[in-house]
């Protein structure tokens, strides 16, 4: 994990991601590198910084995708509204997930765990950047 938690609220969110991930001991420090191009990369309107020890990603200054490093030889994207509650917890999902990928904890939070490279090969670019694609478009004005 992180040694320094406590990240300058002066560097941009960018910076604050990048000084984390420098700072982060993680068996699987290379595909959460990886993982977190592809979100960046996969919308441009997403931003990044810290929350909850780890980088997360927003959509209109909304927390929406946040990695989770709880657990060892794994890490978790949380695909999220944010830490309140919403009028869809007790709901279906929010989408029809296609890919299968997604666990879903309540109708408006799911999970997608990464623990090896050949997973991460498998669940291949494309549909994780479907996955948050999907997630941004039915979440942005929630």
């Amino acid at each position: 994990m992180v040694e320094n938690k406590k990240i300058s609220k002066r560097l941009s969110g960018s910076e604050q991601v990048k000084a984390f991930l420098q700072e982060l001991e993680h068996p699987m420090k290379q595909e959460v590198e990886e993982v977190r191009n592809i979100i960046i990369q996969s919308n441009s309107q997403l931003t990044e910084h810290i929350k909850w020890n780890a980088p997360s990603f927003c959509i209109n200054n909304k927390d929406r995708i946040t990695f989770n490093f709880q657990g060892k030889n794994r890490f978790r994207l949380v695909f999220h509204c944010g830490a309140k509650k919403t009028q869809f917890e007790n709901e279906e999902s929010l989408f029809i997930d296609e890919s299968g990928l997604l666990e879903w904890v309540t109708g408006d939070r799911a999970i997608l765990t990464i623990s090896s490279q050949q997973e991460l090969k498998d669940i291949n670019k494309n549909r994780l950047t479907n996955i948050i694609n999907k997630w941004i478009e039915v979440t942005k004005d929630i």
